[in-house]
């Protein structure tokens, strides 16, 4: 058996946009994401994730086996790219973050929709502990908000929070709230046949939190999401996904005992059948034409030792 046929490659996206997104470059849209699926269809056998991972374990993948998962919950996975998985016969994981459900809003789309809807050439970022930011053209505010999501990603939560709150209210209108999914969306995508894996409440560096709460948040994210789809949940997805960084053994054992059977992180690479399914290293497509995105694909089957980065 070759390498091809020992590995399972496991696509991460977190959005899907109606069209690209000016602000944000490396948010796919509807169109990259279709062509995406047709070149992973011809080069790849698709799996749903249980399968891949199943099959992963007793060494009975096809060649080329691949998986797509999605992050967070944001409705555009519903509405925009549920349509095309169905389309190409695509099954995906979607791993949602309950928090957020029916009107919530994740802290870095805060940042973003800020940036978007603000006006003039600067905007006052001392509360994020930076000086002001320019935003007088669409370069800029791309800089800045890599400046400011930097800035904040790793402070404690509330303080985070805080922070943010008090950066949004220089919006001049109401932020979205319909970014991410409905309860009702979750249970659609549930009864539709795709996968709903856990991902945590309010989507937290499991590395910054005590035991306790890194627990609390785990179950009552896992729980949450059985009461909507009337379906045990049994997959998982570190928030944020860097091993040591975001999350450490302990969080792995964690995981282990709170019911789940295995778990996706962001480290870089392929599962082959010696890898921890606790700790299933993922890869992130952004090439912006079908033979890159091939390209990289293969060599990502090639890949040695899953990379942090």
């Amino acid at each position: 058996m070759g390498p091809f046929s020992r590995s399972l490659s496991i696509l991460i996206y977190h959005r899907v946009v109606p069209e690209p997104d000016p602000l944000i470059l490396d948010q796919v849209c509807a169109k990259e994401f279709d062509w995406q699926l047709a070149t992973l269809r011809r080069w790849f056998t698709v799996l749903p994730l249980r399968e891949g991972i199943e099959r992963l374990r007793t060494g009975t993948l096809p060649p080329r086996a691949a998986c797509v998962t999605f992050d967070d919950g944001y409705a555009d996975n519903v509405t925009v790219a549920l349509p095309v998985l169905r389309r190409h016969g695509v099954h995906a994981t979607f791993f949602v973050a309950t928090g957020f459900l029916d009107g919530g809003r994740m802290w870095n789309d805060s940042v973003i929709e800020t940036l978007r809807a603000a006006q003039g050439d600067a905007l006052d970022a001392r509360m994020l502990g930076l000086d002001a930011l320019s935003i007088s053209n669409m370069d800029s505010r791309r800089s800045a908000v890599d400046k400011a999501l930097a800035a904040l990603k790793y402070l404690p939560q509330e303080e985070r929070q805080k922070r943010v709150d008090e950066f949004s209210a220089q919006a001049p209108r109401p932020l979205p709230s319909d970014l991410m999914m409905t309860a009702d969306q979750v249970r659609q995508l549930r009864e539709g046949g795709m996968e709903i894996g856990g991902h945590t409440v309010t989507h937290p560096i499991l590395a910054r939190l005590d035991a306790e709460r890194a627990a609390g948040e785990i179950l009552d994210g896992k729980r949450r999401l059985e009461e909507i789809t009337g379906k045990q949940v049994s997959l998982f997805a570190y928030p944020n996904g860097k091993p040591v960084r975001d999350y450490r053994e302990e969080h792995v054992g964690l995981v282990r005992r709170l019911g789940f059977e295995a778990a996706v992180s962001t480290a870089w690479g392929v599962a082959r059948r010696s890898s921890d399914t606790f700790q299933l290293p993922r890869f992130t497509p952004w090439d912006r034409t079908p033979g890159r995105f091939a390209l990289r694909l293969l060599r990502n089957t090639f890949r040695g030792k899953p990379e942090l980065a």
